[in-house]
């Protein structure tokens, strides 16, 4: 029975792309992420120390301004590994043909389909939890260990701001001025690297606040978008103060529950970013650990199957290689709600 798992239906080439064809829907940070896989186990970054300099004025004919060289350094980040495995026995598919019928690859294929999509799920799920880290600039795995982009870029992080949106009696244009301060202090960050605009998450503490704030109310009294605001829409977006602010949705939980355990974002919190930065927020993808994959350019997902010793089922085995990481941690805000 289990000589069919030895056809290409059933190789690497062949289950990675069924899987990696199977329809997912990217959460809404995934447009952010420019993805690519690579052949090697590890991404250098170059970095350059690009300050701009005043230069003095000196006498005509004599010796002008001298600088030290512009410093370089390089960076290297390694591509981490996170594997699933699973497996199908025998007696899941027991009873579906006559003996020596090949009806049975099609109901084990169909069954390996079903186990791709639903573990599918849950490797979207961890890829935007990272996605979600490279904004805040710490990138936490599920085993609790992290990748701290400002320690490792040798940046401190700028320090949070607040919003105040607690405060019953704001002053007038307290919150314009508030999105005007960070969003200048982004482009300071950002140096000459030009930019669409700003992108913030928003916990639902945060969110509920801004979008109940006089500044916002009064600003949308007018236009359409004031019909949403009467409304309390969740998870939704809107444009004030040169930000683009999202009521980000994401959390930990089972399957069919995604609003269940821990959120993504804190409630009280937001995470402001530079929008249209070439190159900001990266995905880079390495080869599987196999041998039929060494030196390949890495894909995002990756299925092998291998028959059990006792000829009871097949093993199956998924895993990405996947690093997420933001190229500038200098320019990521975090926000309070107060």
């Amino acid at each position: 029975m289990l000589d069919m798992f030895k056809s290409d239906a059933f190789s690497v080439i062949s289950l990675t792309d069924a899987i990696n064809a199977i329809p997912y829907v990217p959460t809404g940070l995934a447009p952010l992420f420019r993805e690519n896989g690579v052949s090697v186990l590890s991404v250098a970054i170059e970095q350059k120390d690009d300050v701009l300099q005043l230069i003095a004025p000196s006498p005509r004919g004599g010796p002008g301004d001298t600088i030290d060289k512009r410093k370089r350094s390089m960076l290297n980040l390694t591509i981490p590994h996170f594997q699933r495995n699973d497996a199908i026995m025998a007696d899941e598919v027991q009873g579906v043909r006559a003996w020596g019928e090949e009806s049975v690859v099609e109901t084990v294929m169909g069954k390996l389909a079903e186990r791709l999509a639903e573990h599918s799920q849950d490797f979207d799920a961890t890829a935007e939890y990272h996605r979600i880290g490279a904004i805040k600039g710490v990138v936490t795995y599920a085993d609790s260990s992290t990748l701290d982009l400002f320690a490792t870029f040798g940046v401190s992080q700028e320090a949070e701001v607040d919003f105040d949106l607690d405060n019953a009696s704001p002053a007038s244009g307290a919150l314009r001025k508030k999105c005007a301060t960070t969003e200048r202090l982004i482009a300071r960050n950002l140096g000459g690297m030009s930019y669409s605009g700003i992108g913030a998450e928003c916990g639902d503490a945060f969110w509920d606040d801004l979008i109940a704030h006089p500044e916002v109310r009064a600003t949308f009294l007018n236009q359409a978008a004031a019909a949403e605001l009467r409304t309390g829409a969740v998870f939704q977006s809107f444009n004030f103060g040169g930000i683009t602010w999202r009521n980000y949705r994401g959390s930990t939980g089972a399957t069919g529950s995604s609003d269940a355990g821990t959120a993504f974002v804190n409630t009280d919190k937001a995470h402001l970013y530079p929008l249209g930065v070439p190159g900001l927020f990266r995905c880079v993808y390495g080869p599987a650990d196999y041998i039929e994959t060494v030196n390949t350019i890495g894909q995002r997902l990756y299925v092998k199957q291998f028959p059990m010793p006792n000829d009871k089922g097949i093993n199956i085995e998924l895993q990405t290689n996947a690093l997420h990481y933001c190229t500038r941690p200098k320019t990521l805000i975090k926000a309070k709600r107060t």
